[in-house]
């Protein structure tokens, strides 16, 4: 196993924690709820340990009118800063590393089928969740109070549906009674997504996730970057055939579907086209790779 896949099941266990939820039936709502995780993990999950900061961002802006009024700013800022943080860092690669639903999609993604790619197009449809149901509909459809609501938490988050909506049921029966069309809708959504990852290299990341959409805005910005050698690179596509964003890296790096997750780097390209920086700091293929392929080629 990748050392990239025992970071995933690690990070996976840190952001699901909490084995007591079984005996207290109940969420987790100790400190460390207080604290953003970097990938996409519903607050609502009875083993989460932390918040999900989509969710926190919808709930700072659900909340930003009657908070303007009472003065306060600072769990809005705090939400803000640390998406602003974690992408200036290193843009989309929690995404590959620490994000469990994410790691789920790649799992699923290796039942054997046949393997379909997508329209390049659907990829801009995250950002349009992102601007409608995690900024202005939380921030413009308003109770009688003013008060917003977490719309893509509330009615298409599969995340939430697998991880909170359907575990709960299990733990509070009495919740049933509760079920409606709702619930209904989402777990239609959650089980075509579902269905989708057997075929489709991380569907939801691709085509859904707002959290993906953040981070991507800061791929060319961030601190830690990917640098492509066009003189060589000989285009044999084998990144892209690797990639699980289906990223065709050698058509330019930093792309915003590029999550980082080094395979092209490490496993994929063999002509030392691929290189990464952290600021001032490059680190160069592995010249051996390289020196291998020539040999093989003369």
């Amino acid at each position: 196993m990748s050392v990239r896949r025992w970071i995933q099941v690690v990070a996976t266990f840190l952001s699901n924690g909490y084995l007591m939820f079984p005996f207290t039936r109940n969420i987790y709502q100790g400190r460390l709820k207080s604290l953003c995780l970097p990938g996409l993990n519903c607050y609502s999950c009875p083993a989460a340990t932390g918040a999900c900061p989509l969710g926190s961002l919808q709930t700072f802006l659900a909340n930003v009118r009657p908070g303007f009024d009472a003065g306060k700013f600072h769990p809005g800022f705090y939400v803000i800063g640390t998406l602003g943080l974690i992408g200036s860092l290193a843009g989309r690669m929690p995404c590959a590393w620490l994000c469990p639903f994410g790691f789920l999609q790649e799992l699923i993604h290796k039942i054997p089928s046949r393997k379909l790619e997508i329209p390049s197009f659907l990829s801009r449809f995250k950002y349009i969740f992102l601007v409608v149901f995690v900024v202005l509909l939380p921030l413009f459809i308003l109770d009688p109070y003013g008060y917003g609501t977490t719309w893509f938490c509330k009615h298409i988050c599969p995340a939430g549906t697998l991880e909170a909506g359907l575990p709960m049921l299990i733990l509070q029966p009495s919740l049933r009674d509760l079920v409606g069309i709702l619930f209904y809708s989402k777990l239609t959504i959650l089980f075509i997504l579902l269905a989708a990852m057997v075929f489709i290299r991380r569907p939801f990341c691709r085509m859904i996730c707002p959290l993906g959409a953040i981070y991507s805005l800061f791929n060319r910005a961030s601190i830690f970057r990917m640098i492509h050698d066009p003189d060589a690179c000989v285009k044999c596509k084998k990144c892209y055939l690797d990639c699980p964003m289906g990223v065709k890296f050698y058509e330019g790096a930093n792309q915003p579907d590029c999550i980082r997750c080094l395979k092209c780097y490490t496993e994929s390209c063999r002509y030392g086209a691929i290189s990464l920086e952290f600021g001032t700091y490059r680190v160069m293929p592995d010249p051996t790779r390289k020196k291998d392929t020539l040999q093989e080629s003369n």
